[in-house]
């Protein structure tokens, strides 16, 4: 293998949502350079930050439809039981919910947590206070997306955060999606959402770590089953 394609193995490419960012960023740092240098070097670490910001890694997803895979990379800001928003159409109960907030150093690309038929998408505008508050589920921007599985209906709320003034959503109404397909992306700091149609039990906790299409959150059907993987 050669020193190039080794390199291109280990750096993640840059999802076509950032092209843009990355070359606005680029040409300011080539506009401000040319009046005053030590502008440049600051241009450069803000451009090489925004192609980081967008990255979008291959990942290796378990497949198996009693675990409920991270939609997103980032840490666990809630676990416990909410009622879902309206829009989703999911009852008035309390469901199980398990948050997940991404700071502006995570990949921000959304990634279904289960395999089905989306069933429903609903955006809702809304403010932007900090999504790793409790209040930012019922405040703030959101899209909701409704997964339908043979389990049940589950829902993945994608919300907008403090920074963050762009929910983009790749996935359509009506289509399938397999666990860990890419579904949508939140632009510089926000939080997803997912509830559970009926209670499994959580393998996270608050504060812990959740990578996008590879972290089980839980498991709705405890047990010791083998369990295979595929990369996407």
């Amino acid at each position: 293998m050669s020193f190039i394609e080794t390199i291109r193995r280990q750096v993640a490419p840059i999802h076509p949502e950032g092209y843009v960012f990355v070359a606005g960023f680029g040409v300011a740092t080539l506009v401000l350079g040319s009046f005053f240098a030590p502008l440049f070097w600051i241009g450069a670490v803000a451009t090489a930050w925004c192609a980081y910001f967008f990255r979008d890694p291959v990942r290796q997803t378990p497949l198996d439809d009693s675990l409920l895979i991270s939609p997103a990379d980032g840490m666990i800001s809630s676990v416990g039981f909410f009622v879902p928003p309206p829009e989703l159409g999911l009852g008035a109960e309390p469901l199980q919910r398990i948050s997940v907030f991404m700071s502006v150093f995570d990949c921000h690309v959304n990634r279904a947590p289960v395999a089905g038929r989306i069933v429903k998408i609903a955006y809702k505008p809304g403010l932007f206070v900090s999504a790793d508050l409790d209040k930012a589920s019922e405040d703030n921007e959101r899209n909701g997306l409704v997964i339908e599985t043979p389990a049940g209906r589950y829902g993945v709320v994608q919300i907008a955060g403090l920074v963050a003034r762009r929910i983009v959503c790749f996935a359509r109404q009506g289509e399938s999606v397999g666990v860990g397909d890419r579904i949508g992306l939140i632009r510089f700091g926000s939080r997803v959402d997912v509830y559970l149609p009926r209670a499994g039990r959580a393998l996270v906790a608050v504060g812990s770590r959740a990578v996008a299409g590879e972290t089980p959150l839980a498991d709705l059907k405890p047990g010791d089953g083998r369990r295979a993987f595929k990369s996407s």
